[in-house]
């Protein structure tokens, strides 16, 4: 055909096509993004190419996006029930390259292709990218492609058939689950106080250092019929009402120190304001609320940061990550000055900033370029390893002087959309040409393998997270297809528990699954 003798028109007609057949849903499924690959080797197979410039500038946005979207959650998983969480990422990506290594010996399979088939049954596009970049073969696309689907529909069927096979109480663990929550994670509420203490008339809140001793935030002060935004020079007389901000335990300190809790309702002045502030100015990313003086300069009062999900009650010393959504109780004047301040805008919370992005790729590829002598081996990174560790460490840091290194969610996936798309048609034309011969006679025993290397490490993981570590089993759940890399199983599994375990769970460990999976990749490429 005339029409496809100019490779970007191949390009875009491969990726035109990937997408229509990704968009199909059966029953609820669809192969997404991942449905290009399978385009691209039909194309590759007739003898239609994408030059592989295109694989490594796909490769490079991919794996960035990746490092950046992974890098607060990967730091800060390390905690409590994170190490157990983690544990089962090591299990399940281990077995899963154990199995792959030793079904590949016994059935004669090469390695490249079995990196692909490891990648393919825990339905790991990163792994893949870092599984070629490793081996510097394409064969492992192609293994991908025999081991992904049955990876993708048997992750989802058996994330929500495993409480049945291992006879889980579901309302049990539930109810435990919330138990456990509101004990790490106690929820803010707000009550009213009526200042009834003798020894506290006449002084100010910041005399008193109530925030500090109390661990309450005071959102509100009514005093003679009128109501205001305190600050840490507003007076308390006897009789004034004032409304807490804080945990339930913590409220009691306040009943002790102040007074009764009162049903009096503090109105709201016409010049008084509560609202949910959006750090999008990167000016103040890094810096804490006493630096930007919202309680003292401001005369404001912030209430609560919300951040991950997480309502986290503020102090002087909190320090502000970009995103973040601030309640603040201030005058309705205030209020304009602090949305200055904090920036408020969506808009530039989406808008990509393409500086920072570029400055980091080039320190992963530079990064990745570093040898290093480990047991007689000089060792490397590589492109994917140098990258991936840049992104990593700069979202970490969020911002460097002016340079914000964090990139909101969208814009994030964007990067990584086209970095992907680019990298499975490149990747999938190159295989294409050998794909027939490869699969042909052997199709039946790559799928056979790519099911064993998705079953055995998924029935490994309940075992051992159950029985062995006592993981609740609706974090268990989501855990494993984190570990698993698998957002569709996520979505079959969360109508099982109206809590959000299995997200908070999945929120958890993608992020250490995504960057192990990279590295163990390494292995085949030694291999």
């Amino acid at each position: 055909m005339e029409f496809l003798n100019e490779t970007y028109i191949v390009l875009f007609v491969i990726i035109m096509l990937g997408l229509m057949l990704g968009s199909v849903k059966i029953k609820g499924i669809s192969l997404d993004t991942s449905a290009i690959i399978f385009v691209a080797l039909l194309f590759g197979h007739y003898g239609y190419q994408i030059p592989s410039l295109f694989k490594d500038i796909g490769l490079i946005l991919f794996i960035y996006s990746v490092g950046i979207q992974a890098g607060p959650g990967f730091f800060g998983s390390f905690k409590k029930q994170g190490y157990q969480l983690m544990l089962l990422v090591l299990v399940v990506v281990s077995s899963g390259a154990l199995l792959a290594i030793g079904l590949a010996y016994l059935q004669g399979i090469p390695f490249d292709m079995a990196a692909g088939l490891f990648n393919g049954a825990l339905t790991s596009t990163p792994g893949l990218a870092a599984a070629i970049e490793a081996t510097g073969s394409e064969a492992a696309s192609i293994g991908y492609g025999m081991a992904y689907l049955f990876g993708t529909v048997g992750v989802i069927v058996l994330s929500t058939v495993m409480h049945r096979i291992f006879r889980v109480n579901l309302e049990k663990e539930e109810a435990e689950y919330e138990k456990e929550l509101h004990r790490d994670y106690p929820e803010l509420i707000n009550k009213n106080y009526i200042v009834e203490n003798p020894k506290i008339f006449g002084k100010t809140i910041g005399e008193m250092r109530l925030r500090s001793l109390t661990k309450t935030n005071i959102s509100r002060v009514l005093h003679n019929g009128e109501s205001f935004t305190p600050n840490a020079e507003t007076v308390l007389h006897e009789g004034d009402v004032v409304k807490a901000v804080g945990t339930e335990e913590n409220l009691k300190n306040i009943e002790l120190f102040i007074g009764k809790h009162t049903d009096i309702q503090i109105p709201l002045s016409k010049k008084y304001v509560v609202k949910r502030l959006l750090v999008s100015n990167k000016n103040v990313v890094n810096k804490s609320l006493g630096e930007l003086g919202i309680f003292a300069s401001y005369n404001a009062t912030a209430t609560s940061i919300r951040r991950s999900g997480i309502d986290i009650t503020p102090n002087p010393s909190s320090r502000l990550r970009f995103g973040d959504k601030v309640m603040v109780a201030a005058s309705d004047s205030t209020m304009k000055k602090l949305s200055e301040l904090l920036g408020d805008s969506r808009s530039q919370l989406i808008e990509l900033d393409f500086l920072p992005v570029s400055i980091g790729i080039l320190l992963g590829i530079l990064l990745g370029q570093l040898s290093f002598p480990l047991a007689g081996l000089n060792l490397s990174l590589g492109l994917t390893g140098g990258v991936l560790v840049s992104a990593l460490v700069l979202s970490k840091i969020g911002k460097s002087g002016p340079l914000l290194w964090n990139v909101s969610g969208e814009s994030n996936q964007l990067i990584r959309k086209i970095g992907l798309i680019f990298f499975l048609a490149a990747v999938g034309t190159s295989a294409g040409e050998s794909f027939v011969d490869m699969v042909s006679g052997n199709g039946l025993q790559l799928i056979a393998v790519g099911a064993i290397i998705t079953v055995i490490p998924m029935f490994l993981a309940i075992i051992i997270g159950k029985y062995i570590l006592k993981i609740n089993y609706l974090t268990l759940i989501g855990g494993l297809v984190g570990a698993m890399t698998s957002t569709p199983a996520l979505s079959a599994v969360e109508p099982l528990t109206k809590s959000n375990a299995p997200q908070v769970a999945y929120a958890t460990v993608y992020p250490f699954a995504l960057v192990f999976l990279i590295i163990i990749n390494q292995l085949f490429g030694i291999l």
